[in-house]
């Protein structure tokens, strides 16, 4: 009789189950070693995350990781669990940061399965997880719902039974500013930070062309990947991904985002902190070789109850593969124009 397998393989669609509740392996330790590969490797420039001597004059304790890798390392902690065997990563809702994370916090993540749908294939499915990121003090630093097109095992098993959870179409101005500490507005620096542009300088329905286009590597992607532990096999494994629908190796849909956001900072350079991903999603493949550009829509914009320092935009950002956005490309009937990869709407807080 053979011994069990010590090795995992990780789920399929037909192993979840509505309910259950995946504490996740291997907690993160965070460092300054990490920020500066995560902005060597995204190029993210606002201030209060570069710069220890601006995030304490304005009252940060330290200088914060920035938000995106916070939430890269907690994703990155579900990925064994979640969709090691996914087709791909499909969206995102109601994110909320909770907490300010620091070189030095440790996160560790659990996930619970809000949803699940086979679909007509017969050979994936979406599975829908709401996760949270935890610091070493076992305070909920972050959460978020997302939902996964996981393969089948075998095609012919019988699928779980069919639950798609209601998700607000919006995180509430009243819930947004639990990471950002009161800041000192007079001390923030505005030539410092790049732009003299303030909270009430931007209006409902400007749209703003970041001008700026950045080519992805091969060798970039699969280190971010890396960074954030995660370990879903079209993201690394060219062997099998040869053999695929696209015949390589898928771009992790969070490096896209971190681009975008990087790139955002030419226009939106004070919108210095992400409090909330309202949606995003993933709306094409991005491949090596690939040039990424940028632009934002501002589709509100909110004052935060009992804070008279920040106030919030809430923000549409579309990336663009091998295409400029000065004509701002988006949706196109039912779909999108070909080359847009990434929508994704958030709130972002400036300076007020």
């Amino acid at each position: 009789m053979s011994a069990p397998s010590k090795t995992a393989a990780g789920r399929f669609f037909e192993d979840f189950r509505l309910g259950e509740t995946l504490r996740h392996a291997t907690p993160r330790t965070l460092t300054v070693g990490d920020v500066s590969l995560y902005s060597a490797l995204c190029g993210t420039r606002f201030a209060v995350q570069s710069a220890e001597t601006f995030a304490r004059a304005i009252g940060y304790p330290q200088s914060p990781v920035d938000d995106l890798l916070a939430f890269h390392v907690v994703f990155g902690k579900t990925v064994a669990d979640v969709s090691l065997n996914a087709v791909a990563n499909l969206g995102y809702a109601d994110c909320r940061f909770l907490k300010p994370v620091y070189p030095g916090d440790t996160l560790s993540a659990t996930s619970e399965v809000i949803g699940l749908k086979e679909n007509s294939n017969r050979e994936s499915g979406v599975v829908t997880v709401r996760s949270q990121g935890f610091n070493q003090h076992g305070r909920l630093a972050l959460e978020y719902v997302r939902w996964v097109m996981v393969r089948k095992r075998d095609a012919a098993a019988p699928a779980p039974k069919t639950h798609v959870p209601d998700l607000p179409a919006s995180v509430a101005p009243a819930e947004l500013g639990a990471a950002c500490p009161q800041i000192d507005a007079a001390a923030y620096d505005f030539a410092l930070a790049g732009s003299p542009h303030r909270w009430g300088d931007y209006a409902t329905g400007e749209r703003i062309d970041h001008v700026d286009g950045v080519t992805v590597e091969e060798a970039e992607h699969q280190i971010a990947t890396r960074l954030y532990q995660n370990t879903a096999k079209v993201h690394f494994n060219l062997l099998s991904e040869s053999q695929g629908r696209f015949g390589r190796r898928l771009i992790y849909g969070g490096h896209v985002i971190s681009l975008a956001r990087a790139l955002s900072f030419n226009g939106l350079a004070n919108a210095f902190h992400v409090a909330a991903i309202n949606g995003g999603r993933h709306v094409a493949p991005l491949f090596a070789g690939d040039t990424v550009f940028a632009w934002s829509e501002v589709l509100e914009t909110a004052a935060l109850p009992g804070r008279a320092d920040v106030g919030a935009l809430r923000l549409r950002t579309i990336a663009a593969k091998n295409r400029p956005c000065g004509d701002f490309p988006a949706r196109q009937g039912d779909g999108y124009e070909p080359s847009v990869v990434l929508d994704l709407d958030y709130w972002a807080l400036l300076p007020r």
